[in-house]
């Protein structure tokens, strides 16, 4: 019997509800701050991730599925959604229109162990404001990410964790010092992260390792090499967020480990998930449309994994699946086609109409409650004669007898 490839799942029930519910809130939401949507492509040139996340990333090194085409072009399935926005801008012309406010919704693609919340292929909510430089843009992302979470009814299951990057100055020389700390230990250091300590240290400070962890605690601190224009960039974030009632943790170890980061780094993290708590996280990427041959313009985003949004709704169990549908039942197969002509009308009107096909009509009403219909509209010989249906509420025990030209408005009056 086929299968679905290993680290991949069929979405349907419960779980598509739940990630329609996830993308539908987020954009409009999104829309409230201006955002608008854009859509790329779920592969790319295989250059576009490979000169930004950089040849020597667990991302490029391990995770990516790349391949040639049969143009012998190499390909790449997008592993992350930041860098394909940011490519689309330069391809599109659309520096000449920063600012610019940008949602995506969509599939990424990573070659890891799946696990609670982590599939080979995932869903990301992700949002990307290309162009200001300023604390203002930071902490308009961050409040961004909190009113979804809030609108989802989630932000009290997480809790912000933020930092600060600094600026190139700052991060060269937290980076120095975090080398020459780290060398001490290098051999105690995991292999994972002798290997970083090389090319990527600032990672290090990520690790899950718990003798990594042990070594970390004593390692310097970012806030101790910060320039002046750094710390003063990285308290206005703060007193925007304070003034907002967003509440928050400076996290010391939080990083970001590609050279184009800087300033602003931040998580929404939740202890509901086991060791996949992270469920929103994001920073300022100054350097990455140069990085990418565009201007030198900055940016900062975020992205959110749906599918972990969803385990905590499902935990939560903030979404009620009663709906508003109506099932149209025709007494018989005669009354078929009326019924479906009825059905049409309904759903221009904007309800929400389905048919109970086949079977008698005690079958075909017990379907109706199976799919959790709200009322069934019973269409027999004698009702297409007078005109009327006879409309079955039932969960109410109640029915009542309505004429064909006011069934719409009668729904509609008891549905508000």
């Amino acid at each position: 019997m086929l299968q679905p490839v290993r680290g991949t799942k069929d979405l349907f029930g419960i779980e598509a509800v739940l990630y329609r519910k996830v993308v539908d809130t987020a954009y409009a939401v999104a829309l409230r701050y201006n955002f608008q949507e854009i859509q790329t492509p779920i592969f790319e040139f295989s250059q576009v991730f490979q000169r930004t996340l950089g040849e020597t990333s667990d991302v490029v090194s391990k995770e990516m599925y790349t391949f040639e085409d049969r143009g012998g072009e190499s390909l790449t399935l997008r592993p992350e959604g930041t860098a394909p926005v940011v490519r689309a801008i330069i391809s599109n012309g659309l520096t000449q229109s920063l600012p610019l406010k940008l949602f995506y919704s969509g599939a990424m693609f990573r070659y890891e162990r799946p696990q609670k919340g982590r599939q080979r292929q995932f869903h990301q909510i992700g949002a990307e404001l290309i162009g200001p430089k300023t604390p203002l843009a930071d902490a308009e992302m961050i409040a961004l990410g909190y009113e979804v979470l809030k609108a989802l009814n989630l932000h009290s299951e997480v809790i912000l964790n933020l930092n600060t990057l600094g600026d190139a100055e700052s991060r060269t020389a937290y980076r120095t010092a975090l080398v020459d700390f780290l060398q001490q230990y290098k051999n105690d250091l995991s292999s994972d992260s002798k290997d970083r300590l090389e090319r990527n240290p600032l990672r290090i400070l990520d690790s899950k390792d718990e003798t990594d962890q042990k070594i970390i605690q004593s390692a310097p601190l970012f806030q101790d090499y910060l320039n002046d224009e750094s710390k003063a960039y990285f308290n206005q974030v703060q007193r925007y967020l304070t003034d907002l009632n967003i509440p928050y943790i400076h996290n010391q170890k939080l990083v970001r480990g590609l050279d184009y980061y800087c300033h602003t780094a931040f998580e929404f993290v939740t202890t509901s998930l086991g060791a996949q708590g992270t469920v929103l996280a994001g920073g300022r990427y100054d350097g990455l449309m140069k990085q990418m041959g565009g201007p030198d313009a900055s940016g900062i985003g975020w992205g959110s994994g749906i599918e972990r949004l969803c385990l905590l709704l499902q935990e939560q169990a903030t979404v009620v699946t009663a709906s508003n549908l109506i099932t149209i039942v025709p007494t018989s197969d005669a009354e078929e086609p009326f019924a479906f002509h009825l059905a049409q009308t309904l759903r221009a009107a904007g309800l929400y109409i389905d048919i109970g096909y086949s079977g008698n009509m005690s079958k075909r009403l017990k379907k109706a409650s199976k799919n959790n219909s709200i009322a069934a509209i019973i269409i027999g010989a004698d009702e297409i004669a007078s005109n009327t249906a006879q409309v079955k509420f039932l969960n109410e025990s109640r029915q009542e007898t309505v004429p064909l030209s006011q069934l719409a408005d009668f729904f509609n009056t008891y549905l508000s």
